[in-house]
């Protein structure tokens, strides 16, 4: 990962899909050689000389202000994800010292206790390369399918792109690619030279064109809330809603957990998972192997 290419590839993936009428720009009509925005209409957008404005598409953000980047926010229309993203991106460029800061690989036994108190809704943690780090015997259940391999550090990234099984597991298959690409690219651009998630990334690009072709497209969103559908292999189909929490005191950590809506089907077939769940063979704690 190259945090200026990076910087230059996003600038430039957000304006073009920028159209002049979007942004309040008259159109002469004629054939336009770019998508989207000129880097002229940004720099006029965003109040900035157009050499300025080229300089930062190229990478170059050495000394670029807060109030520029919140006027290029604005410019290109970047969503709150997009906007938190282009700050990290310059804020690697800014970095002189290449530290080579690698995401959580474990949890404090606190946080395993607080997991295997829930008993109702399945629950894990993982750090922002995505790997599940700790999970409670409901969430173990859950995710059973992702700790298959025992020689594998267990990785949602990994299983959606490059396990067959993740198709069928995932209903909504292409929701969930586009989620964890986004996941891992917000990622790269807070810890640019984390380089276990480096090799993640290129581990994910040669062995998956459906990773690839999603990598390029630079796209981020947060991953706070929302609902998704599961087809467990014991169970069978469940739609369940999710929340995550992030520790204050654990930079990097997010914690995953799972409900249904009540009186549901779902909710059913969650009372009988938690019924396998009891009769299968569960760690003290479930957590992340060691990296091959």
């Amino acid at each position: 990962m190259d945090a200026g290419n990076d910087l230059r590839e996003f600038l430039s993936s957000r304006r073009a899909r920028i159209k002049p009428e979007q942004a309040g720009l008259p159109t002469f009509g004629g054939t336009r050689r770019v998508p989207g925005l000129r880097r002229e209409e940004v720099a006029l957008l965003a109040g900035v000389s157009v050499d300025y404005y080229t300089r930062l598409e190229r990478g170059h953000a050495s000394g670029v202000s807060e109030t520029v980047l919140e006027a290029l926010a604005r410019a290109l229309q970047l969503d709150d994800a997009e906007r938190a993203h282009l700050f990290d991106l310059a804020r690697g460029r800014r970095t002189t010292t290449r530290a080579r800061r690698s995401s959580p690989r474990q949890v404090r036994p606190g946080i395993q206790r607080m997991l295997d108190a829930m008993t109702g809704a399945p629950a894990y943690v993982r750090n922002g390369r995505m790997d599940i780090l700790a999970a409670n015997r409901l969430g173990f259940a859950l995710y059973s399918e992702l700790y298959a391999d025992p020689r594998r550090q267990v990785n949602s990234a990994r299983f959606a792109f490059l396990d067959p099984r993740a198709s069928t597991f995932f209903v909504d298959w292409e929701r969930v690619a586009e989620d964890v690409v986004a996941v891992l690219r917000g990622e790269a651009g807070r810890n640019p030279y984390d380089r276990d998630l480096s090799d993640l990334v290129g581990e994910l690009s040669t062995q998956s064109d459906e990773f690839r072709i999603r990598w390029a497209k630079h796209n981020v969103r947060y991953h706070d809330t929302g609902s998704k559908r599961l087809h467990h292999p014991i169970v069978g189909d469940l739609e369940l809603t999710y929340e995550a929490l992030t520790f204050r005191a654990d930079s990097g950590l997010t914690m995953f957990s799972y409900t249904a809506e009540p009186g549901s089907k779902s909710e059913e077939s969650l009372s009988l998972l938690a019924s396998w769940a009891a009769t299968i063979e569960h760690p003290e704690h479930v957590s992340a192997h060691d990296p091959d």
